[in-house]
């Protein structure tokens, strides 16, 4: 039985080709062409309301310079190159009432640079000034990641979108495995590991709550396709298994197999499994991207022309191409300042304040770092866009699962440090239970604010248990296991927190 998207996607390309015909037949450009969007189909009377000659006379502001590629309708900005004013208004303003009020926070970033140089022995207060600082940081990468999303294709646009709030993700990931140590107090392998799965749980819990809980003002149920919940629910339950793999194998054997020996095996699985992951991620970026990217394109447009806000978006002042670039270029540099500074206090929060690898890891790393990208699912989905918020909270935990996770281990195997997917079976139980809840949460191809604020209290459950959950390194020295050979020197701490 066909699908009403497989459906509406073969008459958008039988509509595109028809177009395409009259086009060339009457001597006019086809669709889709580099100057399909130029003066011929665009005059000046009619540019949209949203570009920076809004008010004034259109004879003033004449349309942008044609691009080196054809840029969507709704991600014109009506200028080109860099206008250091608009910018900074433009950034201000954001997309949404919550980006906005983000933004308040930017008077903070400057503040936790300065005092990191003026009083570094302040761990406390640059912590929590940095943690601070990065959401406006993120907010911009977010931000301007979405401008550059909105001038392309909407696959290759979610996909952009998504992989552009993952910039921080991978940023901390790179930084805490650079500071690893195997002398050092605290095992920042660890910390990624658990960061990697309360990536996953945080995007697919407590932003998929809100945007079920966000959809849920304005309408009793909402509706999204079968195709997006469907390929989603099914490559989680894939890439749990495939996060799965080495823990299960590492705690099938421990206590009856040679303990250093076990965590070389472990560690060569992990690496193995990473590079399939990725081939996994790859193989669906092409399904979206390639085979079925007209079923998608459909969906997008669907719920793009659903959208509520649509005649306010029209007023919306855009970013030019090269002010996309120079935002994502800015966010991407503070970010990686603050990372720094924030992994540099870990080992404060874990020796003095006694907060806990599983807490840091798994609830309060993901937060920060997912900030845009929950800003960005939650407005969406309050505007209308759930197959839009729901490809952004998928795309996101599928990116982390299947590529930012095993990215991080092929570069620890590159730099020659114990990265591995060998993770508490706490945090590993929680991951797979997560993943059967959302599943079936999804399976009607329906949402309503009940079912958000159930999956926002289990990720608050998550978090208490985690808060409680003693460091593994202390847990292994105070209970050892029998027959358990001391922890590593060298080899690392694949392994060694059982």
């Amino acid at each position: 039985m066909t699908s009403p998207y497989h459906a509406a996607a073969r008459e958008k390309r039988a509509a595109e080709r028809d177009s395409d015909e009259r086009n060339v037949n009457s001597g006019r450009v086809p669709r889709g062409s580099s100057s399909s969007r130029g003066p011929q189909q665009l005059p000046l009377h009619s540019v949209p309301i949203g570009t920076e000659g809004h008010g004034h006379h259109p004879n003033h502001h004449p349309p942008a310079p044609k691009s080196w590629f054809p840029v969507r309708e709704e991600g014109e900005s009506g200028r080109s190159g860099i206008h250091p004013w608009h910018f900074l208004r433009i950034v201000f303003r954001s997309s949404s009432l919550a980006s906005r009020i983000v933004n308040v926070l930017w008077p903070v970033v400057p503040a936790a640079i300065a005092l990191r140089y003026a009083a570094p022995e302040q761990d406390l207060a640059i912590f929590i000034l940095a943690y601070i600082a990065m959401v406006p940081c993120a907010n911009l990468v977010g931000f301007a990641g979405q401008n550059l999303a909105k001038k392309v294709p909407h696959v290759f646009g979610v996909l952009a979108e998504t992989t552009f709030g993952s910039l921080v993700e991978i940023i901390m990931f790179i930084v805490l495995i650079k500071r690893y140590d195997p002398k050092a107090p605290v095992d920042t392998t660890q910390v990624i590991r658990a960061a990697i799965l309360g990536s996953i749980l945080a995007t697919m819990l407590f932003c998929l709550g809100f945007c079920f809980i966000a959809a849920g003002f304005k309408r009793e149920e909402t509706h999204f396709s079968e195709i997006v919940s469907e390929a989603g629910s099914g490559l989680l339950l894939t890439a749990g298994f495939g996060l799965a793999v080495p823990t299960a194998f590492f705690n099938a054997l421990y206590g009856r197999y040679d303990t250093d020996e076990l965590r070389r095996k472990t560690l060569e699985i992990s690496r193995s499994t990473a590079v399939l992951l990725i081939i996994a991620y790859l193989v669906y970026v092409f399904f979206q991207m390639r085979t079925h990217h007209g079923i998608y394109d459909a969906i997008f447009e669907a719920d793009a022309e659903r959208d509520d806000d649509k005649h306010k978006e029209l007023r919306h002042h855009r970013l030019t191409l090269f002010e996309s670039v120079i935002g994502l270029a800015v966010g991407v540099a503070l970010i990686t300042i603050i990372a720094i500074m924030l992994v540099d206090r870990i080992h404060f929060l874990v020796e003095k304040r006694h907060v806990s690898d599983a807490f840091l890891g798994l609830i309060m790393i993901p937060l920060v770092e997912k900030a845009a990208e929950h800003l960005t699912a939650v407005d969406e989905a309050y505007d209308n866009q759930m197959n839009i918020a729901l490809s952004t909270v998928l795309g996101s935990t599928l990116q982390t699962a299947l590529f930012n996770g095993p990215l991080v281990v092929i570069i620890g195997w590159g730099m020659d440090k114990p990265m591995g997917f060998n993770f508490e079976l706490f945090d590993l139980v929680m991951l797979i239970l997560a993943i059967l809840t959302v599943g079936n949460f999804l399976r009607d191809q329906k949402s309503n604010y009940l079912e958000g604020v159930l999956c926002v209290i289990v990720y608050v459950a998550i978090g208490v248990a985690a808060a409680h959950y003693p460091n593994p390194h202390d847990l292994h020295e105070a209970f050892p296991m029998p027959n358990a050979s001391p922890a590593p020197t060298t080899s690392g701490s694949e392994g060694a927190h059982h």
